[in-house]
């Protein structure tokens, strides 16, 4: 098991790497995330390259998609498993529209961590109403 602060982060560079390219908007809403939302209140952001190194690593071992889906349900309470997918959310609408392989991602999110189809459409199109632009 991982701390509940490191499945978060999984979930967000999984979702950020999902697409094979790491973008510098995501990496940037993974940061603020990290440094403004109370989840991360008793995180070290130090620690942060850190954790998405490891994140890497472990997505790059055998099996490590699967692997690293039920670290993170088994890392994170029931109570933070809607934060987990709303997270994962946001890294996915801050880089525009998500690519197929990031709509499957969050697919997988969705079904591994038990969050509710209404739950998840409604997280969902917050993401998109919060990252939406004029263009």
């Amino acid at each position: 098991m991982i701390s509940h602060h490191a499945a978060l982060i999984y979930v967000m560079v999984m979702v950020s790497a999902a697409d094979g390219d790491m973008t510098d908007a995501e990496l940037r809403m993974i940061g603020e995330i990290v440094s403004f939302l109370p989840v991360f209140r008793d995180y070290d952001p130090g620690l942060l390259l850190n954790t998405t190194g490891t994140c890497a690593e472990f997505l790059d071992s055998d099996d490590g998609l699967e692997r690293s889906l039920g670290v993170i349900k088994a890392s994170l309470p029931v109570r933070l498993r809607e934060t987990a997918y709303a997270l994962a959310c946001d890294v996915a609408a801050a880089d525009g529209a998500p690519h197929p392989e990031v709509m499957r991602l969050l697919e997988l999110f969705r079904h591994r961590l038990d969050i509710d189809r209404l739950v998840a459409a409604a997280i969902e199109r917050g993401a998109r109403a919060r990252f939406a632009t004029e263009e």
